[in-house]
């Protein structure tokens, strides 16, 4: 038998894990943004400032994620009826537009170091980025994975910008490396490693704002999705064949429409328990399904 407290249960655990990996991403790049931009400016390393940078930018857009996560978790009401899930690709699409801001300062503070004379960067700004590189990619990971988990495209964009960030500090690294090799004359190497972080950066943010804007246009999901939902319908006794099937997401949840067909003789009180039955099962064996809306065709 359904029980609608499962839904509820399922969304408050995806909501405490969302907010828990941001707010661990969060604290971190607070952490990381403050080690970066001073080791920068002392070591003479614009690609490990541009690095700071793109640190700075992701506390500000995992703040946004954070309430944008809080907001899709919220229940339907009378306003909105759907729910608020809505709010999940939105907040994707302005980490991706942050990103995409990030970038093009970054490129052009790189081009202005490329060309303006400046010290080699100093040897400690490289164990600096490999345990920056180390913790930023298992934030990553985590953020990854609790993506997944919840379905969460908010938390996905989080975690790409947590990987982009990997991104920039491993051309940081690199950068550094060549202009502690080559030595005097190869100064803007590490400027050059920035520039072609923040073309990788827009990649990302070209990644993210994809399937966020296809989300928030009820793009339709997977045909293995749709499938499925069909199979399960089909188990259900009176259940003769299906006419169509819509399926959107929004936020955590996805909405089903879906037109049943049954047989023509039988009672309206009938063909309306068969179409409950077809909710009743889709929400208990798929509890990613919130709600269904079925469609007696009668034959």
């Amino acid at each position: 038998m359904f029980n609608p407290t499962n839904i509820e249960t399922r969304r408050a655990k995806d909501l405490a894990s969302g907010l828990r990996v941001t707010l661990w991403g969060i604290l971190l790049n607070f952490f990381l943004a403050g080690i970066k931009a001073i080791a920068g400016v002392l070591g003479h390393s614009y690609a490990l400032i541009a690095d700071a940078t793109e640190s700075t930018a992701d506390i500000f857009t995992s703040i946004v994620v954070w309430f944008g996560i809080k907001l899709a978790a919220k229940a339907p009401d009378e306003d909105h009826p759907y729910g608020h899930g809505k709010a999940e690709p939105l907040t994707a699409v302005f980490v991706s537009l942050a990103m995409l801001s990030a970038a093009a300062i970054i490129a052009f503070e790189s081009a202005v170091n490329i060309v303006t004379p400046h010290e080699l960067p100093a040897w400690y700004t490289l164990p600096i980025l490999g345990g920056i590189i180390i913790i930023k990619e298992s934030l990553f990971r985590y953020a990854s994975r609790t993506a997944e988990e919840i379905n969460s495209s908010a938390v996905k964009s989080d975690a790409a910008h947590h990987r982009a960030d990997v991104i920039t500090s491993v051309t940081a690294f690199v950068g550094v490396s060549i202009a502690l090799i080559g030595g005097k004359g190869f100064e803007a190497a590490d400027d050059w490693a920035a520039l072609a972080a923040s073309f990788i950066i827009v990649y990302n943010a070209i990644h993210i704002f994809r399937p966020a804007f296809s989300e928030i246009m009820d793009k339709a999901p997977p045909k293995e999705l749709v499938e499925d939902v069909k199979a399960i319908a089909m188990t259900v006794p009176g259940v003769k064949g299906i006419d169509k099937c819509f399926i959107r997401k929004m936020g955590y949840d996805y909405y089903i429409d879906i037109h049943v067909i049954v047989d023509g003789a039988l009672s309206v009180r009938e063909g309306h328990d068969i179409g409950h039955e077809v909710k009743n099962k889709l929400r208990l064996i798929r509890p990613w399904v919130s709600d269904v809306l079925t469609h007696i065709e009668p034959v």
